[in-house]
């Protein structure tokens, strides 16, 4: 034990026990002339197997996509040092293998002058900021609507522009000069949060008055809805963010003698389409249809699982195929559908079209199915 403890100290000086136990080992690893601050904690029986190595930041970025290869180690090493010679191995390679050249450090100056700009911001902006200021979380709240921007910083910030990544259903682009800083950011941030408030309220409308199939946890950059109609019936609307209050892009999913009616409508009463009212307003109007009251009824009343497959979603989609037959009204995913009429024996392919039976009902003798996806019919 006394040898093992002396070889460790030799090969790892700046690797020490912190307990009389010697459960707990914390220090640095030297690699290509960096050194690499970690944190080894055994258990009572001091077998590695069941030890936890917890990494700095800059070790685990150098070690990720190594991660298996030191769990492995640390469950086949005899002993404390046969690990820490392997992972000083796995690190020599990892540092070898990485494209990136080792950067330094961003000077003092460059933390002082960033709490500087947070302070002015006010602490109640923040949300998070990584160990070392490269990633920082600021967050507002307008309209009653908290919204997150992450700052990711260079380390020659300020003379270079940061990136910005923010939940927006339109680019966002940060106007920058080696004189600007979080403060600039955050004004911009904060002018585009304004521009697009009309753009999110009638989102949120739509998102508390209406059964709204998909997205089913829609984000702030979501344009498109998929709206309750009736049973079986949908309509996909796909809003502007720059004009939201305007006619959107409308595809009526359902049986062909429920959504071609509303076609109809649709084309007839364009013209009482008014910027002024809410976009829920002016699709009641010219569909001459009220909602399905979300008050009143239940989104399983409308969520009918597929006739194939028998589940309601399949890799994230939702059935948006029926059957035209009044009488049965069965819905589909695309794919069943598809993979379902192209086995069949008895369909056939006319262009972008495959006719066959329904795999529900025995009444209805040929349905089709068209292509591409974005406008899916099947009658």
């Amino acid at each position: 034990m006394a040898e093992t403890e002396a070889t460790l100290l030799r090969q790892f000086p700046l690797f020490l026990p912190q307990n009389q136990a010697k459960t707990v080992y914390e220090g640095f690893i030297s690699a290509q002339g960096r050194d690499f601050h970690l944190k080894l904690l055994l258990p009572q029986d001091l077998q590695l197997r069941n030890a936890r190595l917890l990494c700095s930041w800059q070790l685990r970025t150098v070690l990720n996509g190594y991660h298996h290869v030191v769990q492995q180690r640390m469950q086949q090493s005899p002993d404390l040092v046969s690990f820490m010679m392997e992972l000083k191995m796995v690190l020599e390679v990892a540092l070898k293998n990485k494209n990136e050249p080792y950067v330094l450090p961003p000077p003092p100056t460059f933390y002082s002058s960033l709490i500087g700009e947070i302070r002015t911001l006010g602490w109640d902006k923040l949300v998070y900021v990584d160990p070392c200021f490269s990633t920082i979380k600021l967050k507002a709240d307008v309209s009653g609507r908290e919204h997150l921007i992450t700052v990711k910083l260079k380390a020659t910030y300020p003379a270079e522009a940061p990136d910005c990544v923010v939940d927006f259903p339109v680019p966002f682009s940060v106007s920058w000069t080696p004189q600007s800083s979080l403060i600039s950011i955050y004004s911009q941030f904060l002018a585009a949060l304004e521009s697009l408030k009309t753009f999110w309220d009638v989102m949120d409308e739509i998102d508390e008055k209406t059964w709204v199939l998909e997205p089913e946890k829609p984000t702030r950059s979501a344009t498109a809805r998929r709206i309750v109609l009736g049973n079986n019936v949908s309509i996909n609307i796909e809003v502007d963010p720059r004009h939201p209050t305007m006619l959107p892009e409308c595809c009526f999913l359902g049986a062909d003698h429920v959504v071609k009616p509303l076609g109809i409508r649709l084309s007839r009463n364009i013209h009482l389409w008014n910027p002024e009212n809410s976009l829920l307003q002016n699709l009641k109007d010219v569909l001459e249809i009220d909602f399905p009251a979300r008050a009143i009824l239940e989104k399983s009343d409308f969520s009918m699982d597929c006739g194939i497959c028998y589940a309601y979603q399949l890799d994230g989609a939702i059935p948006d195929q029926v059957c035209d037959n009044s009488q049965c009204g069965q819905s589909f995913h695309y794919k069943c559908l598809y993979e379902w009429l192209r086995g069949l024996l008895t369909s056939r392919q006319s262009f972008n079209i495959i006719f066959g039976e329904c795999p529900y009902c025995s009444k209805v003798s040929k349905l089709f199915v068209t292509f591409p996806k974005t406008s899916p019919s099947f009658q």
